[in-house]
């Protein structure tokens, strides 16, 4: 007798390898720069690594309160009144997640009731729709305009319904690099106003605004801070995106409804880099120097790429920078991210991965969140285009 494994339908039938592990596998395989996955190879401040160090060698070990220690609440909200001058209360207003990912399935699958719409802005993030299906929600997908990446309002507004539970924006924004000004923030607040939308705000990138520009939280505009779920990444600012911790900023009616899905999907976080990040954050500098030490890699890249015949797009945040690839190849993105790996050592990504339909505007992304060494090996392969 061969026992047989039932037969299972799939929660998420259109997702498969995502094509992330796609390049990254073929970059690995053909000994290629890999600028695809947006993580550091470089390594963090030794400081931070010694303050979870110590938080271990002191036995803080166990498991945290399910809401994250109250010394690194305590920071967060510190912080967050300091840049953004909105008040959270650090006890029901801070929640300590782990990463980003998981602030924003948690907060989906918090708010999000069968049939419920949600509008995505894309190209977007690729955990935001499947979150989506997982609440059993309605994704509403809202093009950006084509080549300036910009919220387009007509389109938004459009696209409300009686049944619209959420939006969710993310800026600075991935894939673009395009950062909202406070006029389309003041423009969003406008539009919900009237309505019961919630907003989930991603702003993991929120330390790389480039060229004297200042990141708009939600946090700063009271009618989106009444109604958001603010997102932020310690994975990002610290450069240690595999420690998987971030936090979510909302009012304590809406955090307590986020903490009760979270307490069951998560429970609690890594308890030594909590308190080390705690300790970390005493300093402001690390975070309040990244948008310089991240602008000098954005320059040095956009600097070698001129000796290419890539069109470049405005990189105004992140560490992403996007190229127009019509003048170098009449192939697709994918072919040409696949090619390009392959025949001249660099690996990219497609944007038309970041889009439902695939949408294919001859735009690629590059990540230069590199060693500067690693970015002239790249920028000298792609000089022969």
């Amino acid at each position: 007798m061969n026992p047989k494994t039932p037969v299972l339908k799939s929660r998420l039938p259109n997702v498969g390898t995502t094509i992330f592990t796609v390049m990254s596998a073929l970059a690995a395989e053909k000994g290629a720069v890999n600028l695809g996955q947006g993580f550091p190879d470089f390594d963090c401040d030794p400081r931070l690594v010694d303050a979870v160090t110590d938080a271990m060698k002191k036995g803080l070990n166990q498991y945290p309160p399910m809401t994250g220690v109250p010394v690194l609440r305590e920071a967060v909200a510190a912080k967050v009144q300091a840049l953004y001058g909105h008040a959270y209360d650090a006890t029901s207003e801070i929640t300590i997640t782990a990463g980003a990912t998981q602030a924003i399935l948690t907060a989906i699958l918090a708010i999000v009731h069968p049939g419920d719409e949600v509008i995505v802005l894309e190209p977007c993030y690729d955990s935001y729709v499947p979150n989506i299906e997982l609440a059993g929600g309605v994704v509403v997908r809202v093009p950006l305009t084509p080549g300036t990446f910009r919220p387009d309002f007509d389109k938004i507004a459009a696209a409300i319904t009686p049944k619209t539970r959420a939006i969710i924006t993310n800026t600075p924004h991935n894939p673009s690099g395009t950062v909202w000004t406070r006029a389309e923030m003041l423009k969003l607040q406008e539009l919900l106003a009237p309505t019961e939308i919630l907003l989930i705000s991603d702003e993991v990138y929120e330390h790389m605004v480039f060229d004297g520009q200042q990141h708009e939280s939600a946090a700063r505009f009271p009618g989106l801070a009444a109604r958001a779920f603010i997102v932020s990444s310690f994975g990002k600012t610290y450069h240690v995106t595999g420690w998987k911790v971030g936090f979510v900023a909302a009012p304590a009616s809406l955090t307590a409804e986020f903490r009760k899905v979270h307490q069951f999907n998560v429970f609690t976080v890594n308890t030594p880099v909590q308190y080390g990040l705690a300790s970390y954050m005493a300093d402001p500098k690390p975070y309040l120097e990244l948008p310089a030490f991240y602008q000098r890699k954005r320059d040095l890249f956009r600097e070698g790429l001129k000796r290419t015949k890539f069109r470049m797009l405005p990189g105004e945040g992140t560490y992403f920078q996007c190229v127009d690839i019509s003048a170098v190849s009449d192939l697709g993105e994918a072919e040409f991210c696949k090619w390009l790996t392959s025949e001249i050592g660099v690996a990219a990504i497609p944007l038309s991965a970041f889009y439902g339909n695939g949408f294919d505007q001859r735009v690629v992304r590059f990540c230069f969140a590199k060693k500067d060494e690693t970015l002239h090996r790249a920028l000298d392969r792609l000089a022969s285009l």
